[in-house]
């Protein structure tokens, strides 16, 4: 934490909660926004007014940097209820941990814990009614920033707006998925930014997706940028397979690196897998589906959790993967996740931070 500033948070109440209009029986995915937001603002080398207050539009300059320069970093965590009611957030010191290192790649000031950790304690506090509590369901919850300085010309901005948003959400993926190894358009190369979480990662993927989606693909498997060769990350998530005995997953910085995916090979580890952090190649990939030494493919990611991979599509040729029934080690791991996270298990690692 680079400063050592305590911040005061001040509370505004929405007159009239939207609460009563969810059907938690049917939640799309980032669609209804939960009542209230956390803003805080930094000016002058320094972050101030820090607030809580209702979900609103924001009022921001034509001439603002982000809209012009692109610094705007985001996170994704997600909330979740106990039987009992307990609210607890999954790992966020993570998030908060990865949101500071996406800040300093684009010259962005530091979020201190007590405003990211303690702000989002305070914001599920008021809106705690927000987080569902069917199975298959949380609150995802989206810390964000951006450069808000009213100037034109390529630098960093000289302020700064932090904002933390929450919606209710079902499953991102509601099946297993298929991919298209991408071969000619490039997520991210050696040097960029692959792997922090800001936006342009984001708004550039969008036309090879649609692409890939006009070919009957749910999304993109990433290519290196250099020889398209070896595997990234899909569309909107890190990748994970299993080989033989061996978990393997995608490794560099051109990859994110997903809280998901190393909670995984956390869990992996201890359950006596061998596991590997590594290059793995299409070549390999394909080799393996057709000798049938791959018997497991997914994708890990906050809002994806783990999505099991279907069928992947390269160079025109279709690689359907082994049943979803019998990939014993990813749904071991999502069974045990959902236990966890919900409150049903003991919390060995102390993962869930309780609000």
């Amino acid at each position: 934490m680079s400063e050592t500033n305590t911040y005061s948070i001040r509370v505004e109440p929405t007159k009239q909660s939207r609460l009563s209009q969810v059907d938690f029986n049917n939640l799309k995915f980032g669609q209804i926004m939960a009542d209230h937001m956390l803003v805080a603002n930094y000016e002058n080398g320094t972050w101030t007014d820090v607030s809580i207050q209702p979900y609103g539009d924001l009022s921001v300059s034509p001439s603002m940097s982000a809209l012009h320069y692109g610094q705007a970093i985001f996170e994704g965590i997600k909330g979740y209820k106990f039987a009992d009611g307990t609210v607890s957030i999954f790992r966020p010191d993570k998030n908060h941990e990865r949101f500071n290192k996406s800040a300093f790649r684009l010259q962005m000031p530091e979020v201190p814990e007590e405003i990211f950790i303690e702000g989002l304690k305070a914001l599920l506090n008021i809106d705690r009614d927000w987080v569902p509590s069917n199975e298959g369901t949380s609150l995802y919850i989206r810390p964000f920033m951006f450069g808000t300085e009213a100037a034109l010309g390529v630098h960093p901005s000289a302020s700064y707006k932090f904002i933390i948003i929450c919606c209710p959400v079902g499953a991102y993926y509601s099946k297993p998925i298929s991919l298209k190894v991408e071969t000619h358009y490039t997520r991210a190369a050696e040097g960029g930014v692959g792997f922090s979480k800001n936006a342009g990662n984001y708004a550039l993927s969008l036309y090879p997706t649609q692409l890939a989606n006009d070919e009957g693909y749910d999304q993109i498997m990433w290519t290196d940028a250099l020889e398209h060769k070896y595997i990234e990350e899909a569309g909107t998530a890190n990748l994970i397979f299993r080989i033989g005995d061996t978990i393997i997953t995608p490794h560099g910085d051109t990859i994110l690196h997903g809280v998901t995916r190393r909670t995984i090979i956390e869990l992996a580890d201890k359950w006596g897998y061998k596991t590997e952090q590594r290059k793995v190649s299409v070549q390999e990939l394909i080799d393996g589906i057709k000798n049938g030494s791959v018997t497991e493919a997914f994708a890990a990611g906050t809002a994806a959790t783990i999505t099991h991979i279907s069928r992947i599509g390269f160079n025109g040729t279709d690689y359907e993967l082994p049943p979803v029934e019998g990939r014993d080690f990813s749904n071991k791991v999502l069974d045990y996740l959902n236990q966890l996270r919900y409150g049903k298990t003991e919390d060995p690692f102390g993962w869930n931070f309780i609000v």
